[in-house]
């Protein structure tokens, strides 16, 4: 039986990651076939949210207003294909700063959980980071890795078994086709 809420990492799972941050709207850029993915969900009707680390915020790197208007984008993106997102959850404090929201931390799925009245046996997680895999865990959900990203590296290092695709298409594939 599929989720009832999937949970995604946004850089490296739905569009191309940057070492040097996402801080312009024409900076987010979609992954071959991410946005047809989401579409896939959306007609299964199950929810779908993403959990982001935002840290540019908190580095002064990002005003939240910006930070907005890339979601925005992301939005109508994803709406020119048939497809949204159902929430968006982001931590948008700096690594040092100690909140429970940070990933590995598990406040974001955790909030995600709560708003959408959802047990962690009924949700997945897909992300392209050990930290990303690590929230999941901590919140109780189970943790898929997509290898786009950082996916490929992060497979490498994996400390524990994890179920791993090439990207958030052949993830929804093998979700939704079995």
């Amino acid at each position: 039986m599929p989720p009832r809420l999937v949970l995604l990492d946004r850089d490296g799972v739905i569009n191309v990651d940057s070492a040097d941050y996402i801080l312009a709207p024409d900076d987010w850029v979609p992954l071959p076939g991410s946005v047809p993915a989401i579409a896939r969900l959306n007609r299964a009707a199950i929810a779908v949210a993403v959990c982001t680390n935002q840290s540019a915020v908190g580095r002064g790197m990002l005003t939240p207003a910006t930070l907005a208007a890339i979601h925005s984008r992301m939005d109508a993106v994803l709406a020119n294909d048939g497809a949204h997102i159902d929430r968006l959850f982001y931590c948008p404090h700096a690594p040092d700063a100690g909140c429970h929201c940070r990933k590995p931390a598990p406040g974001l799925v955790e909030q995600a959980l709560a708003a959408f009245a959802v047990r962690p046996d009924e949700a997945l997680f897909i992300g392209d980071s050990g930290r990303d895999l690590e929230a999941a865990r901590q919140a109780g959900v189970t943790p898929w890795l997509v290898r786009t990203g950082n996916g490929a590296a992060t497979e490498a290092t994996l400390p524990a078994p994890v179920s791993v695709y090439d990207n958030l298409a052949a993830a929804v594939a093998a979700l939704l086709d079995t």
